[in-house]
């Protein structure tokens, strides 16, 4: 209904069941490329580039980044690609996109898997009572400003952008799956574009036009997975969590992992999917 063009990468038969992988920022589809190999034999896995991000249309006014925008986005994709309903997972800004289509179109979402992002209550009730909180997010306030947080990132060779995924603060930490140099590569190239950093940022532009919530109750089987080292999260959030679903809540936080979870451990998020997937969840809650 936008009238935007949405780019998305998918794996796996059309017709087998749909499941939907929704990024985070500052990246793009690639940040599901081992989902992509790893559920295509049973599902059809399909990674978009969000609103404003990589090959999708980005819109020029933040306006057309509020959340209500990007929930109906969600929405329309689904049933574009000629679904009713799907496995959603989201991961960081993807993962509260996530939050708000279980809690907004609960009829879409069989099961919901959120990776590092609380429920958006829990978020702004925490943040509110955690100074410590409201700094790691300080960012959302920065990049309310008009230009400069975009000409931050471009400032000696994107080295804001590489290093939020090299830098020992911040990267994927010793025991994870470092990203290679080609991995690199593909994130430099899609954010060099001209102008391909605002519809992003835009994304934080517009994020106090809907919170808090009117609605928060989840009603689907839930999975919520956490990196214990995130540099931009606090750990006690996911926890919280749990008293918003009233379904089957699993929590399972990876003390060695960080913000980049499904980058950083792959090969244990995704048995860690699978074994949620595969689960009758007739049991209410654990």
């Amino acid at each position: 209904d936008s009238g935007l063009r949405f780019h998305y990468v998918a794996a796996g038969e059309r017709g087998k069941p749909l499941m939907l992988l929704l990024h985070g920022f500052p990246e793009f589809w690639y940040s599901w490329r081992h989902q992509l190999r790893e559920f295509k034999s049973e599902y059809r896995v399909v990674a978009l580039d969000l609103r404003g991000y990589g090959e999708t249309d980005a819109p020029s006014h933040k306006e057309n980044y509020k959340l209500d925008c990007l929930i109906t986005d969600i929405k329309d994709i689904l049933e574009s690609l000629g679904y009713n309903k799907c496995v959603l997972i989201g991961h960081d800004w993807g993962g509260l996109i996530a939050w708000l289509v279980a809690i907004c179109y609960p009829e879409m979402v069989t099961k919901l898997i959120v990776v590092n992002f609380p429920h958006p209550s829990v978020f702004t009730e925490y943040i509110l009572r955690h100074p410590s909180q409201l700094i790691k997010s300080g960012y959302y306030f920065f990049f309310q400003m008009p230009w400069f947080p975009e000409f931050m990132f471009t400032v000696n060779d994107f080295k804001v952008l590489k290093s939020l995924f090299t830098s020992q603060a911040t990267g994927i930490g010793r025991k994870g799956c470092r990203l290679t140099a080609e991995d690199i590569e593909a994130y430099l190239y899609v954010f060099s574009q001209p102008g391909a950093l605002t519809g992003p940022i835009n994304h934080y532009r517009s994020i106090f036009s809907c919170l808090p919530l009117q609605h928060h109750e989840v009603i689907m089987p839930t999975l919520l997975l956490w990196g214990e080292r995130d540099a931009f999260m606090e750990v006690e959030m996911a926890e919280m969590t749990r008293i918003y679903v009233k379904n089957h809540f699993r929590l399972t936080i990876l003390s060695e992992a960080s913000h980049w979870l499904q980058q950083d451990q792959p090969d244990i998020v995704n048995k860690l999917i699978w074994t949620f997937l595969k689960e009758e969840t007739t049991r209410k809650r654990e």
